[in-house]
């Protein structure tokens, strides 16, 4: 007999992965059947075709009827989001901070008061949502008052999340609502300097986007789709990451190659002292995300190269050049496939190189507290993710020289991992495991456990 069980999805803006997944009795965990097939976006397309293809493939393996069907979205591009904040170093980067977890590709960021020039560049940033931020509680609340008039009366046309001073929430949300605009209230993002408290914006801004986004991208008609969707993917990914992290593992760290971008995710515990340093601007998300929008395999590739010359791991000269011509390939035909030895090596170097840096940005220094540049300490981390098609097809050999900076980059600037175990996310299950964390927690944790594949 076939265990309860529920289908994960995972809609992407090119391919749309299912797992079957047992949520009850002893084979809760448990890995029923997996599929990917192309995603069904595009003029005349529905979204729902390609995703009720996925659900019946994985169906038909498992056998019986799935007791739920939930879904996670970066289709159509994803949350695109913008942060308006007061001032640059401390609510505005705080605000981009809970974004990223939120699994938001944060598109535009200002500080301080809005003018005319200013709601034009947000304007042309095309945000799905905007995210205002603004002050400590108690604070000054001029500047997220002021933001709050201008957004309401000329601001784009999408909802708003408002995260700021808890004192002048009432009189901003009352702003937006007079001029008949999508507001949702969250606590602040930053009620004391040094104290970042994400997880109520977070929470707020995967609402907005289950409830006000997804319809409004032309995926689909009707509203099945938006009823299936539970957040955007990069939120559910970061989910599991700190399900997988709050098993028993240890520190877990999640690096995803993707076509377009490649995300870094970790989630790990500092040590007193060094989380200490942090407190005096804005407190570091040791759980958390960042998206590189430079980096990748195909959309972003050209910008590979030029990162890896920057990063001093590549010099000037006939091996920049060798690779910047392959990106400029992989960047005009993103469908394109490696069909030869050769075309697999420089895939698997421009996916190096991808990793290399993003790691490099997620992990190193990003400001100087008393003298001292504290970074996000990695060298705990015991478990290793990766995550992405040039990933999930290559060989134990291939993955161990693409993936080996994670463990030897000593030039980053950041502290490596000292004793982690490499895995490969093959079958797409971290973002099932998030769908499921909530309610199913324990069958997710399993799954996680033992589905992840370890680099032989």
């Amino acid at each position: 007999m076939t265990p309860g069980y529920v289908v994960c999805v995972d809609t992407g803006s090119t391919f749309t992965k299912a797992a079957a997944v047992a949520v009850s009795g002893a084979d809760a965990g448990r890995l029923l059947a997996t599929t990917s097939v192309p995603t069904t976006v595009g003029p005349g397309l529905d979204v729902l075709a390609g995703l009720d293809d996925a659900v019946a493939r994985v169906v038909a393996e498992a056998g019986g009827e799935p007791s739920e069907v939930r879904v996670c979205s970066s289709a159509g591009g994803g949350l695109r989001l913008a942060v308006v904040g007061h001032e640059r170093v401390v609510t505005a980067e705080a605000g981009t901070r809970v974004g990223l977890s939120a699994g938001a590709r944060v598109v535009h960021v200002s500080s301080g008061r809005l003018d005319r020039a200013g709601l034009g560049s947000l304007a042309s940033a095309r945000p799905d949502v905007v995210l205002l931020v603004g002050g400590t509680d108690g604070g000054d609340a001029d500047v997220l008052l002021h933001n709050a008039a201008r957004l309401a009366a000329s601001g784009p046309r999408v909802p708003y999340v408002v995260a700021g001073n808890a004192e002048a929430r009432d009189e901003v949300v009352d702003l937006f609502v007079r001029r008949r605009r999508t507001v949702v209230a969250s606590a602040n993002v930053l009620p004391r300097i040094g104290v970042l408290d994400p997880h109520p914006a977070r929470a707020a801004i995967r609402d907005v986007f289950v409830r006000h986004v997804i319809g409004g991208k032309g995926l689909t008609r009707g509203p099945r789709f938006a009823r299936l969707v539970r957040g955007a993917t990069p939120d559910l990914v970061l989910a599991g990451v700190e399900l997988l992290a709050d098993s028993g593992v240890g520190d877990v760290l999640l690096v995803d190659v993707g076509g377009a971008t490649t995300d870094v995710y970790s989630a790990i515990t500092p040590d007193a002292e060094e989380a200490s340093l942090h407190r005096e601007v804005v407190e570091v998300m040791w759980r958390g995300r960042t998206v590189e929008g430079d980096l990748g395999m195909r959309w972003s590739a050209t910008g590979v190269a030029d990162a890896a010359v920057a990063e001093r791991l590549v010099a000037p000269g006939t091996e920049h050049d060798a690779i910047a011509d392959a990106s400029r390939l992989r960047h005009a035909d993103p469908a394109w496939l490696p069909a030869t030895a050769e075309d697999r090596a420089m895939d698997a170097l421009i996916a190096r190189l991808a990793l290399t840096v993003a790691l490099r940005r997620h992990a190193r220094p990003a400001e100087t507290v008393d003298g001292r540049t504290p970074g996000r300490d990695l060298s705990s981390v015991r478990v290793v993710v990766a995550s992405g098609g040039v990933f999930r097809h290559a060989d134990a050999a291939a993955l161990r020289r693409t993936l080996d900076p994670v463990l030897t980059d000593l030039a980053g600037g950041w502290k490596v991992p000292r004793a982690a175990r490499l895995t490969v996310d093959r079958h797409y299950v971290v973002a099932a495991a998030g769908l499921l964390a909530e309610d199913h927690g324990d069958a997710a944790a399993v799954l996680l456990r033992e589905a992840l594949a370890p680099v032989g």
